[in-house]
């Protein structure tokens, strides 16, 4: 399952989430692959998409962070998806 993570973070939390982001690339463990992350030019907000069928691995992903950034996870299906959806 696909998922579309948004991220935004307080201005006075840049310098501390920058310097952690580049330490650990910010990558997601075992069980979550990234497909792409998007930063917006203003540098405090962004989206990340992901694939995963272990919702625990996201938490655990996302953990690593929350001390300075909140996160929102929608999981998301794309036209074949929502076809099957609405029938």
């Amino acid at each position: 399952m696909k998922f579309h993570i948004t991220y935004e973070f307080a201005p006075g939390d840049r310098d501390e989430i920058q310097a952690q982001f580049k330490e650990t690339g910010g990558l997601p463990g075992e069980g979550v692959t990234m497909l792409g992350r998007y930063h917006a030019v203003e540098g405090l907000t962004g989206f990340i998409l992901v694939e995963s069928d272990d919702a625990i691995a996201i938490g655990k992903w996302m953990q690593e962070w929350t001390h300075l950034i909140s996160f929102e996870v929608v999981p998301v299906v794309d036209d074949s998806g929502i076809t099957d959806v609405i029938g």
